[in-house]
């Protein structure tokens, strides 16, 4: 059998082309005269645009990391109890920033004590500091030191955070999550999964039918029971979705049967486009604000493809330097995640405004494209300095 790399270089190029299109759709969102096809869709009506398959594909690239992730701590012989616990953590972290996130969404710029930029700078230097991924050389006293000190911070914008209105002021609260948090939820149900199947694909590929069932039946209006943070499980279909693939792709490659791997990925994402389609007119049409079985599958099949497409470019073609601009997005995807919030923040400082051209039109896209490089350069920058998240 042969030996497989620790790394998937196509999952790392897929994730890094991802989180650049993830960080162009959230600035242009900002832009004025788009074309709409780029737009998110708007929640009633029946159809996505191309924002509005990002999300997905990330969720099923989480996925696609999660079998690696969790073998690679069951080869160091680590216990169930103590991979357990390492998912529960990872899931925490990112709902813990969601959830900051999402709150900031209703901030109360008059009554707060510090401005929203202000906030926001020292809340994100707070999860850095909490969440680094700290170099082994440095003495533990003063990585513990530092951990304390991001927890002190993120404690305190806690307690300093105002949120509603004057008349109706509210604190810190649950409310959808966020994009993190969303995340995180996901990722606890899916990596407890895989964890209870042993990633045994006998037992992940039904555990991956009854989430998506799950998602289906909820939005057929047959399911009744509130199943408390999985919900309709459309997130946590995604990101199974990906786990059965990247286990399908270790299984088929591992054997040298990479012919067979080619049809198979293809018929899964053919029939995974068609079944979204099918399913359609029955579970509330195509809606990622809804998040319907017609969005995630599509979705999915779409993503599946693309991953197809980058196996045999990256992995196969060994043309991993065409992507080499954009790589730090996909090694330091937590990182890329949380810069945007310290850049938009600063330019708030600063009083910054783009030049007319780049608030509507073709200037808008290309201001977009621009910001979703620099953003990734600058993790690059702060990657070779071993300045990024561990999470």
């Amino acid at each position: 059998m042969k030996q497989l790399p620790k790394r998937i270089q196509s999952i790392d190029v897929l994730r890094a082309i991802t989180m650049f299109l993830m960080i162009f759709v959230n600035d242009v969102a900002g832009v004025a005269q788009i074309p709409l096809w780029i737009e998110h869709t708007e929640a009633n009506f029946d159809g996505m645009g191309f924002s509005d398959l990002i999300f997905p594909a990330f969720l099923f690239i989480v996925g696609l990391s999660l079998p690696f992730a969790i073998q690679c701590r069951i080869k160091k012989s680590d216990s169930f109890i103590a991979i357990f616990f390492y998912i529960i953590l990872r899931a925490l972290a990112l709902i813990v920033m969601g959830f900051f996130h999402v709150n900031m969404e209703n901030y109360n710029y008059d009554q707060a004590v510090l401005s929203y930029p202000i906030f926001m700078i020292i809340l994100t230097i707070g999860f850095f500091l909490i969440w680094l991924d700290y170099p082994e050389k440095l003495a533990k006293p003063v990585r513990y030191a530092l951990v304390t000190l991001g927890i002190i911070t993120v404690a305190t914008m806690a307690y300093l955070f105002k949120g509603g209105t004057a008349e109706h002021p509210r604190g810190l609260e649950p409310q959808w999550w966020g994009i993190l948090g969303i995340i995180g939820w996901a990722y606890l149900f899916a990596a407890i999964t895989y964890l209870l199947t042993k990633g045994r694909f006998a037992f992940l590929l039904p555990a991956f039918i009854i989430f998506a069932l799950i998602n289906i039946t909820s939005h057929m209006d047959l399911l009744y029971v509130d199943l408390w943070m999985i919900g309709d499980a459309s997130s946590i279909t995604l990101m199974l979705g990906g786990a059965v693939i990247s286990t399908l792709y270790t299984i088929f490659i591992g054997k040298d049967k990479d012919q067979n791997l080619w049809i198979l990925l293809a018929i899964i994402s053919i029939s995974s486009i068609l079944f979204g389609f099918a399913i359609r007119p029955y579970a509330g049409g195509i809606s990622k604000i809804y998040s319907t079985p017609a969005w995630v599958f599509i979705c999915m099949g779409i993503t599946i493809l693309v991953f197809e497409l980058l196996i045999y470019i990256v992995d196969f073609k060994e043309k991993k330097s065409w992507f080499s601009l954009i790589s730090p997005a996909g090694t330091s995807t937590l990182t890329c995640y949380l810069i945007p919030y310290l850049l938009y923040s600063l330019f708030s400082l600063i009083e910054f405004n783009y030049p007319h051209y780049f608030n509507y039109g073709v200037g808008g896209i290309v201001r977009s494209l621009f910001i979703a490089f620099v953003v990734i350069r600058i993790v690059g920058f702060l990657e070779k300095r071993s300045l990024r998240l561990k999470v």
